[in-house]
């Protein structure tokens, strides 16, 4: 198992390097990765000359959503420690929506479940041709309610209401078409692409940038602050759901390979 979850580096152009270090598990996360995610950001918000935020996972596969033995395990117990959990997560995501620097996220193999949310708070995301995409939660009882801000101001409404309930594999093209990446390049070109893209904001005067994001912000789903009764609403859907019995039922159909057994009709 990796020792650092989330690993991190700056150099000196201000260009810091934040990679998600759970190949094992093609960086599905859990309590140590958001923890993680968490620390670099504090660490990385203490650096004066800090310019932009490059988001990476290591491995083949760029973040696989959720560790669904961890929630397993996170599922019994207590709603208090339930929405500790849902509220780190999203307080993760969030962090990095409002982070008043430029962010960009290169996907590679499968970016699924909470890895949707992830890219869709970064503000530019180049996708490798490999990329696959699915926003999976309802197919293991579960929803995307922490994240759902961020893909409606990704992708819209329209899309959400489709990928969101069908949980169906998306590839890189499509996720172009839809808006949920802004470019798609081969495999062996994505460090490339994304240091065009970093050379572009760097250029780029960081005060401007910095205002501009935040003006963006103001009018998106997903730039509601921790204060908001939103916040609390999506934090406790996302916890509540976790505890039922549909739950309990789909991420048991995960662990047994097998299909759930949705019990319909047997209300």
């Amino acid at each position: 198992m990796s020792a650092n979850p989330v690993l991190w580096d700056l150099d000196q152009r201000g260009v810091a390097t934040v990679t998600l270090n759970r190949p094992e598990v093609n960086n599905a996360y859990d309590a140590g990765l958001i923890n993680g995610v968490l620390a670099a950001m504090d660490e990385l918000g203490q650096k004066s000359h800090l310019r932009v935020v490059v988001l990476k996972g290591n491995g083949k596969h760029f973040q696989a959503g959720a560790d669904l033995k961890w929630i397993n395990g996170v599922r019994p117990k207590s709603p208090e420690e339930n929405e500790a959990v849902s509220r780190a997560t999203f307080e993760a995501v969030q962090r990095l929506n409002t982070l008043p620097i430029p962010t960009v996220a290169l996907v590679q193999g499968g970016c699924f479940g909470g890895g949707t949310g992830v890219i869709s708070a970064c503000d530019v995301v180049i996708a490798a041709d490999n990329a696959l995409f699915s926003i999976t939660e309802v197919r293991w009882g579960l929803t995307a309610a922490i994240i759902i801000p961020q893909l409606c101001d990704s992708i819209g409404v329209r899309q959400v209401r489709r990928y969101a309930l069908t949980s169906e594999r998306f590839g890189a093209e499509d996720a172009r078409r839809i808006g949920l990446v802004h470019e798609v390049v081969p495999l062996a070109e994505l460090e490339a692409s994304g240091a065009k893209v970093v050379k572009q904001l760097l250029a780029n005067g960081p005060e401007a940038l910095a205002e501009t994001k935040a003006l963006a912000l103001e009018s998106s789903f997903g730039g509601m602050s921790v204060d908001d009764d939103a916040y609390t609403r999506l934090v406790k859907m996302h916890s509540d759901r976790r505890r039922t019995s549909e739950a309990s039922e789909g991420l048991a159909s995960f662990a047994e390979k097998r299909a759930a057994n949705w019990g319909v009709g047997k209300r």
